[in-house]
């Protein structure tokens, strides 16, 4: 039996390893203890200092961090979660492969079992794999280091081969794979690129059943319909706290709805926010070109360059040289780019030729998902469409930069490629229509390509960063020509792909070539055409010294200074860097400003109605006691104290009662913090038969301090408003006096605020979101169901290997008989 696993097994260990030594000679620098010097995850760990250095000290999770925006949620931005078995799976899966290299396996290792699944010959199935894989798109990602976002690429082929067979009628196979496939894939913790992922399947599954509607196999639908939402909701509940967090906070956080009047329209984000990155409708044509548009913002030219030459004939070799290290040849809508998102020529060939070879269900599903992607990719430039899906469709405006939605693309593009190429390769189609459909696909992809070729700047070449060449003409006009010469190389280099491609699959229908040369060279081909274009966006220089990459911020003298102060509670504003979308500052301190995609709604409400106004007293009552600034004519930044911080907490003399939302932000333009609280009428009940009585001798001190738990001692002759320096979260913050649990409210938009009883008390708050530990609990028991699935499987799947195999004596007469 297990020599017969064994000899099935090997095919597939050979694939592995293949896959794996890909990745390694990819990433080759990994293999000398380099390290990717990736902007994502150095603001990851600027952000997450805080949160990582106190788990390792003292081994517990503190689930809030005061590193940014004066504090909010931590495991939005490090969490630990023990009671996920995919967790687990997912380090098996990377079979220890140093990053990023694993990520590229797992590109590799997910397409191959997707097309396994669907009995593809295995060596096609390792092209198949190279040629999702190496979608440029994927590269660039690892390289900017959207770590999270990888991963979800890589399972999104596993959900898909579940869900496929599934419908199928392979309900076994479907069932462990779409639990395996989503588990993973909600695991990575990249929801945008899963909610697209599922977009897909979406469409899929509403195909299938009007396929079932028409073959009246309406029942068949439902049973696999059942098999696969019984899979997710498995795959759901060992990442059930993960995801109700990320729910929850989203209530409160810039992807949920505001209280003021003039933001109330959207629940979700702001529409121009959204759509920022939105992909150029002549831009598509990267998917086929890959520098139609130029290729990055701003790329390296030679001495050859036309840009160069113009230089040195008007400014000087010297600032020719300067200048040619990054030319915006970017000609596109974005406002920022690392490189195109290019599927592949051979690709790009192969998508169409499987248009006209593919007659079943699966066609229409795949060109559908393929045409959504591209035109939800085109955001802002095809604003009705975009505004369609913004404002009816559940959970599309929450997600940011809508050119990600041509992962989508990435995905099924090549998916159906291969299943043309698979039809023409098994003899299912007549030869004459395969010969006719391989000649129209050739004339159509490789006719797009020379005409481009030919007329380089038949759509102009101009870009909206040429307004800043309008006072040197002829500098605009060179990097226009260089613009011309990139897409002229390319078009020229696409072509040379296609008709390579072609010419291999033609010479093998037509029994000229054996099927496993056509697999070798194909696959060969694909390297060379996307490992190529991949390495001028994510390439050796990219790799660096470990410590580097650990150790991603040095203090300046200014962080040295403010680090001596013993106070264990304080902030710091950073005004030489982009105060709130920087994560330096958080390495080092507890900044008002930070980086993250989703902070406090109420926070950045905070940020742009007062904070970016320079209103000093919203500063003060946010405890922000150093600024550190670049004094006029200064080399280095330098630490300034703020004299009117107001410390930890302290006790107000008055209240202001106000209506709403607006009322409380407008109240906050010109109020005096350290007298005055600022209070929502809502919480009124708090403060039923409460008076202020002025106290000169009341205290309250902070006595103890860490991320999730601050402990304060007061001293007060009469009852007391204490306001606390603290962002107010009530879902998870409790506050306790003298061990007893005690309400607190919100005060000054922002912060927290206790009623605190006349005499000596110790207060305690402590952060502890009991629907965060109720999830933990319901994760260990779906990862306890899933072991036992799998274990239940295993040995099924064994018993039945076992009794399909004929004994052994009996193996042995067939031999001697024979």
């Amino acid at each position: 039996m297990f020599s017969s696993l064994l000899k099935k097994s090997i095919p597939h260990l050979i694939a592995i390893a293949l896959f794996a030594l890909i990745a390694l000679v990819y990433c080759a620098p990994v293999l000398s203890g380099k390290k990717v010097d990736q902007h994502d995850m150095n603001v990851t760990r600027g952000s997450s200092k805080e949160t990582v250095d106190f788990r390792e000290k003292t081994g517990i999770d503190p689930l809030w961090s005061n590193s940014m925006f004066s504090g909010m949620p931590a495991y939005l931005i490090s969490n630990v979660i023990h009671e996920n078995i995919f967790a687990y799976i997912f380090r098996i899966s990377t079979l220890g492969l140093p990053d990023p290299a694993q990520l590229i396996f797992l590109y590799l290792i997910g397409f191959y079992i997707l097309l396994c699944v669907l009995k593809f010959d295995q060596r096609l199935a390792i092209v198949g794999a190279i040629a999702y894989a190496f979608s440029s798109y994927f590269f660039i990602i690892i390289q900017a280091g959207h770590v999270t976002k990888a991963m979800a690429l890589a399972f999104a082929p596993v959900m898909v081969a579940g869900v496929l067979s599934s419908y199928k009628k392979n309900y076994v196979t479907g069932f462990i794979l779409t639990v395996m496939g989503m588990g993973l894939e909600i695991y990575s913790n990249h929801l945008q690129i899963t909610y697209y992922t599922a977009l897909a399947l979406l469409i899929m599954v509403i195909m299938y059943l009007v396929d079932a509607i028409r073959k009246k196999q309406i029942i068949i639908f439902f049973k696999s319909t059942g098999m696969v939402s019984a899979a997710v909701l498995l795959a759901v509940l060992p990442n059930i706290t993960s995801l109700y967090s990320v729910y929850d906070y989203g209530k409160y956080s810039t992807r949920g709805p505001s209280e003021l009047t003039e933001k109330k329209v959207s629940t979700g984000l702001d529409k121009d926010y959204a759509t920022d990155w939105s992909y150029g409708i002549a831009e598509t044509m990267t998917l086929l070109i890959p520098d139609f548009m130029g290729g990055a913002s701003q790329t390296q030219l030679d001495r050859n360059s036309a840009t160069y030459k113009a230089l040195v004939q008007n400014a000087g070799e010297g600032q020719a040289q300067q200048f040619i290290k990054s030319v915006p040849l970017y000609w596109g809508d974005q406002p920022i780019t690392n490189g195109p998102t290019y599927v592949g020529a051979i690709i790009f060939f192969l998508f169409v030729l499987g248009l006209m070879l593919i007659k079943e269900i699966d066609k229409w599903w795949l060109l559908t998902a393929t045409v959504l992607s591209i035109l939800l990719a085109w955001g802002r430039n095809f604003q009705w469409f975009t505004d369609i899906f913004f404002d009816y469709f559940p959970g599309y405006n929450k997600f940011r930069a809508v050119s990600m939605t041509l992962i989508i693309a990435e995905f099924t593009m090549p998916f159906l490629g291969l299943l043309g190429l698979k039809k023409i390769l098994d003899g299912s189609i007549p030869l004459n229509q395969g010969k006719q459909a391989l000649l129209r696909s050739t004339y159509i992809t490789g006719g797009i390509c020379l005409l481009f070729l030919i007329l380089p700047g038949l759509l102009g070449l101009s870009g909206k960063v040429d307004s800043n060449f309008t006072q040197y003409p002829w500098l605009l006009d060179a990097i226009k020509e260089d613009r011309a010469n990139a897409l002229r190389v390319d078009a020229f280099r696409s072509l040379f792909f296609i008709v390579a491609a072609a010419l291999l699959i033609y010479f093998t229908i037509q029994n000229k070539i054996q099927k496993k040369i056509l697999y070798l060279s194909l696959g060969g081909l694909l390297l060379l055409d996307m490992w190529t274009v991949n390495k001028r966006y994510f390439n050796n220089t990219h790799f660096v010294a470990k410590g580097k990459v650990e150790v991603p911020f040095t203090a300046s003298a200014a962080d040295e200074q403010i680090l001596k102060d013993p106070d264990p509670d304080y902030r710091v504003m950073n005004t030489t860097v982009s105060t709130f979308n920087d994560a330096s500052t958080s390495y080092f301190h507890k900044s008002i400003g930070g980086y993250h995609g989703a902070k406090m709604k109420r926070y950045q409400e905070l940020i742009e109605y007062q904070i970016s106004k320079n209103n000093m007293q919203v500063l003060n009552m946010l405890n922000t006691k150093y600024f550190i600034v670049q004094p006029q004519g200064a080399q280095q930044p330098v630490a300034q104290m703020n004299p009117g911080a107001l410390g930890h907490a302290w006790f107000v003399s008055d209240i202001k009662w106000v209506p709403n939302a607006d009322s409380e932000m407008s109240a906050l333009s010109n109020f005096d913090p350290k007298n005055v609280a600022i209070i929502d009428e809502r919480f009124k009940n708090q403060l039923n038969g409460f008076k202020i009585q002025p106290d000169s001798n009341a205290s309250i001190t902070l006595t103890h301090f860490q991320p999730n738990e601050a402990d304060y001692k007061t001293q007060t002759n009469s009852e007391q408003l204490a306001v606390f320096s603290e962002i107010y979260y009530a879902n998870g913050w409790q506050a306790y006096v003298d061990g007893k649990k005690a309400d607190h409210f919100r005060v000054n938009y922002v912060l927290r605020a206790l009623r605190v009883p006349a005499g000596t008390h110790e207060i305690k708050f402590k952060f502890e979101p009991q629907d965060y530990y109720l999830t933990q609990k319901i994760a260990l028991a779906g990862s306890s169901l899933i072991v036992i699935l799998i274990v239940g499987f295993s040995i099924i799947g064994l018993k039945k290997q076992s009794q399909s195999e004929p004994p052994v004596s009996q193996n042995v007469k067939k031999k001697v008989g024979s």
